[in-house]
């Protein structure tokens, strides 16, 4: 069953951590063992699994992503939004996070990240746990 998170951003360009959201789901499911992919049906933004200790990760993340896909450079998308689907399709809409003993199989450091390049808005993500 694909289960869903709503994530609302702020900022046209911003790191969510929905890891509690996700491993929320995770428990819900009851599967003690599997995969759990997190999905994003959007063509502007993403997912990354990161750290999560120190915000100052996510920021230079967002400020590299800014600095070699710029917001504008004469792109011919008429939306305005270029950047926002290159980034989206760098980084990726997709994860695979491997579940054991009913948690998220994440290291020490790591959280999961939606990644926002064309908000603020309200967005959604799609979570699917499959057990082994």
């Amino acid at each position: 069953m694909i289960r869903q998170l709503r994530v609302q951003t702020k900022s046209r360009t911003e790191l969510v951590d929905i890891t509690q959201g996700v491993q929320r789901l995770v428990t819900e499911s009851g599967i003690r063992s599997g995969v759990c992919y997190v999905y994003v049906p959007h063509t502007t933004s993403g997912i990354t699994v990161n750290e999560n200790t120190d915000p100052n990760v996510g920021r230079d993340i967002l400020k590299e992503l800014n600095k070699v896909i710029p917001f504008d450079d004469q792109y011919s998308h008429n939306e305005g939004n270029s950047a926002a689907h290159i980034k989206s399709t760098l980084v990726g809409v997709s994860k695979a996070v491997m579940v054991e003993e009913g948690r998220l199989a994440l290291g020490t450091w790591q959280a999961i990240f939606y990644c926002e390049f064309d908000g603020p808005r309200d967005r959604r993500v799609f979570v699917k746990v499959m057990k082994d």
